[in-house]
């Protein structure tokens, strides 16, 4: 079945492939496997996280034990895919040459001008920003809101790094770019630690290395390296049993009697510290996530999208691939109907192993807090009707 967009044929999947291409035994992952394997890695982590989100551990150990799987019998991803979907089909239409203003279109077009549903349970950047929008107020201002710091860049991050494999610092770029219209400062640096990581992680950049790349991307005395370098110390210490390990990578970032969850620097560090701690293994990093509660549905989205991206598709248990279907529009309606490996197809061309397969350049100088170049930041905004978003570029 095919969606059409623009005049542009999107493929759209009904259900998720039984046997998706994948890699032989011991040979390692192409770009495309790789591309796969971040974004249903994305969802997997989310579904998996969703009923533990904003849980302690505690409360998750009284009501399951401890998470080995799912402990919903439907479950689904949240806001983290669907909004990872939409700016997937976004970069995908606009790949490298992204600017602000094709981002702000497209947030009018497809969600804020949309006179559908209340959105449930998008975060707090998402709602300050659409409010904005609604306002009259363009980017950069409409980022100025009370949760610009939020971790909704970093949930929405993993595409960024599909499409700039090999690149951190692109990738970096472009988050950014997709950032200005919700987010500032801390909020725009956990969207980049992101991308870059997964950018790292898609040409088979080991965990030590991927975490390499999501710190040189970001300014080296803000909140989130801290955080980031942080929890990754305490992930590599030896411990007598997981939950020991996972208490001590919690209380590495964890600010202590906060009510909210959703601390960029605080779940970018969480998620990069359970991808260390299980060696960029996959059902260990996105479980790790979950058990740690907090913001369980992004930290683990994001682990899942690093060690997808490292390891391949054929790295998530096939009970829990199985279970994620084209995502249901519950916060997005207009990504209704769209299942992320749509988005790793339109991110990974045909030649994407032979033009990808230069290493990670993980030392190259970070760009700026903003990522964008002085012709994005000079150009403004055009108030001009948004196509949509999807299509190939």
């Amino acid at each position: 079945m095919e969606r059409k967009t623009d005049s542009r044929t999107v493929p759209r999947r009904s259900t998720r492939p039984g046997g998706p291409a994948g890699h032989g035994e011991g040979a390692s992952p192409g770009i495309a496997d790789r591309a796969r394997g971040a974004l249903l890695g994305l969802a997997v982590g989310d579904a998996l996280g969703a009923p533990a989100e904003n849980m302690r551990p505690s409360e998750i150990r009284r009501r399951w034990g401890r998470v080995t799987g799912f402990v919903s019998d439907d479950p689904a991803g949240t806001d983290d895919t669907e909004y990872a979907i939409f700016s997937g089909l976004l970069l995908a239409r606009h790949g490298s040459a992204l600017t602000v203003s094709h981002v702000e279109r497209a947030w009018h077009h497809w969600i804020a001008d949309l006179d559908e549903g209340p959105f449930r349970g998008a975060g707090f950047s998402e709602r300050g920003t659409l409010e904005n929008l609604r306002r009259g107020l363009a980017a950069p201002i409409s980022a100025q809101h009370r949760h610009a710091w939020s971790d909704g860049l970093a949930m929405r991050a993993a595409p960024f790094g599909v499409f700039a494999a090999g690149r951190p610092v692109e990738a970096a770029r472009l988050v950014a770019v997709d950032g200005r219209v919700s987010h500032e400062g801390e909020g725009i640096y956990g969207g980049q630690a992101v991308a870059a990581g997964v950018a790292a992680a898609m040409v088979g950049a080991g965990p030590a290395s991927v975490v390499a790349a999501a710190l040189s991307v970001v300014p080296m005395d803000s909140w989130t390296a801290r955080s980031l370098r942080r929890a990754v110390t305490a992930a590599q210490r030896s411990y007598p049993d997981r939950p020991t390990g996972e208490r001590a990578v919690r209380s590495a970032v964890v600010i202590g009697g906060y009510p909210w969850t959703d601390l960029a620097p605080e779940a970018v560090g969480l998620a990069f510290g359970a991808f260390t701690a299980a060696r960029g293994d996959f059902r260990t990093a996105v479980l790790t996530a979950v058990n740690m509660g907090r913001d369980a549905d992004t930290t683990a989205a994001v682990a899942g999208a690093l060690a997808g991206a490292l390891h391949g598709i054929s790295a998530i248990p096939e009970e829990w691939a199985s279970a994620i279907g084209p995502v249901r529009g519950s916060c997005l309606p207009s990504m209704r109907g769209y299942h992320v490996l749509d988005i790793a197809e339109l991110l990974t061309p045909d030649d994407a192993d032979d033009a990808r397969s230069a290493p990670p350049g993980t030392a190259a100088e970070p760009p700026g807090p903003a990522g964008l170049s002085e012709h994005e930041q000079a150009e403004g905004v055009r108030a001009v009707p948004a196509t949509a978003p999807g299509a190939t570029r």
